[in-house]
Order: C-alpha cells, then sequence, then structure tokens
C-alpha cells in the first residue's frame, strides 16, 4: 500500500502513472532488475525512479522530485542518469515523459558493428516510423559520464529517441504513455531487425515514409 502523497491532484496521478507502466515494462521483461527509470515533466520540476529501483516494485510515493537545475527537491535519491532525462527535457519542449530502458533487443542492436549512427534502425514496418521515426547511435559513453548530457542533448534537438551504444535506448512522449508506446515500437522493431538478419528484407522506401509523413503530420 503507497503511502499518502501530499501533493496536486495532477502530480499524483503521474506518479500512480509511473508505478503503473513500471510494472508493466518489467512484467514483461523489457525492465530487467533494477535497470532503466521513467520520468514525467510537470509544472513544477520533473519526477524520475529512484536509484537502484526496480520499476517492477515503485512506490508511488517514494519516487524523486527534482527541479530544472537538477537538484532534488523530495523523496530519495534519484537515478544516476537523471542528467539525461533532464538534457533531453531541455531540448524537446514538448517532451512530457522519458523512458529509458536496457531491453533485450535494443540493447543488443547497440552493441552491433557497422550500423548507420545516423540511422541505426531500418524503418520496417510504418509503426516504427510513426512513433521513432530515425533512430541515431550515440557513440558509447560509461555510465554517469556527465559528457553524456552534452551528447544526447544535441541530438535531442532532432530526434524524439536515441540508442546509447552497449547500452539501450532512450525515448521521449508527449506523455508517459506515449513514451512507452515508443520504447515498446522500438524493442519490437530491434526484435524484427535482429530476426531478419541474413535475409532479404523491404524496408520503406521514401515515397512511402513522405506518405507517412503527410497522413500523420509527422515531424521526423
Amino acid at each position: 500500500m503507497s503511502a499518502a502523497i501530499h501533493c496536486d491532484p495532477e502530480e499524483s496521478r503521474q506518479r500512480e502513472l509511473i508505478a503503473e507502466f513500471g510494472r508493466s515494462l518489467f512484467d514483461r521483461g523489457l525492465s530487467a532488475g533494477s535497470s532503466g527509470n521513467l520520468s514525467v515533466r510537470l509544472d513544477d520540476g520533473w519526477l524520475l525512479t529512484p536509484t537502484n529501483a526496480s520499476l517492477g516494485r515503485l512506490d508511488p510515493a517514494r519516487l524523486s522530485k527534482l527541479d530544472w537545475e537538477g537538484r532534488l527537491v523530495s523523496g530519495p535519491r534519484p537515478s544516476k542518469e537523471a542528467f539525461i532525462h533532464r538534457a533531453m527535457y531541455q531540448e524537446r519542449a514538448g517532451a512530457g515523459a522519458i523512458v529509458h530502458l536496457h531491453a533485450t533487443h535494443a540493447a543488443a542492436v547497440s552493441c552491433m558493428c557497422g550500423l548507420d549512427h545516423s540511422d541505426c534502425l531500418p524503418p520496417l514496418t510504418p509503426y516504427f516510423v510513426m512513433k521513432i521515426g530515425r533512430l541515431p547511435l550515440l557513440p558509447y559513453h560509461r555510465p554517469g559520464d556527465p559528457a553524456l548530457a552534452g551528447a544526447i542533448g544535441e541530438l535531442s534537438r532532432r530526434h524524439s529517441a536515441v540508442l546509447l551504444a552497449n547500452h539501450g535506448p532512450v525515448v521521449s512522449g508527449a506523455s508517459l504513455e506515449a513514451a512507452v508506446y515508443a520504447a515498446e515500437e522500438l524493442e519490437e522493431t530491434a526484435k524484427l531487425f535482429l530476426l531478419l538478419r541474413n535475409v532479404p528484407v523491404r524496408p520503406l522506401d521514401a515515397r512511402q515514409i513522405d506518405e507517412l509523413k503527410s497522413a500523420f503530420a509527422l515531424d521526423i
């Protein structure tokens, strides 16, 4: 049972959603152990999952709340990857939430040689194009490396999602639901990509992608 949360109704709702989506991601094997982190933008700062917390056992009352300088306002110590979220929020005004996972197939792709660093997964399905667009690969940085903030901020100006080499995806969305759905679509596309290795494939061509952009007003 969660402890009482003394905050406005919208913040309370977002806290409950973080716990709900975290449990769903964990239960379906998209976030093993204490890996991965979720965050949501608020009017007066942002919420983030705590350090060493399993997404499957989040307490809505025990989330980290930070201000826009990255300072802890309330709750336990935040994930050491808080700066990744902050850097993406600073560059993407429309980002209402961010999902960072170490999901198996996306992490596997992030370890491969020979990827196009500007677009490391092909447009195999219209759903990947609609939810992710182009996926850049960010060169390897050790966990917690401050240089990662600048690198991810630069890419976030043009992309809603990035893949961290030898690590996993960071995906933003207008809401937590949208960010989770996009992260799930990225993981499924990574799975398809690995399943289809050494098999001739037919990704969407430029005309088909332009048609999707026009039909769904995509900014990718």
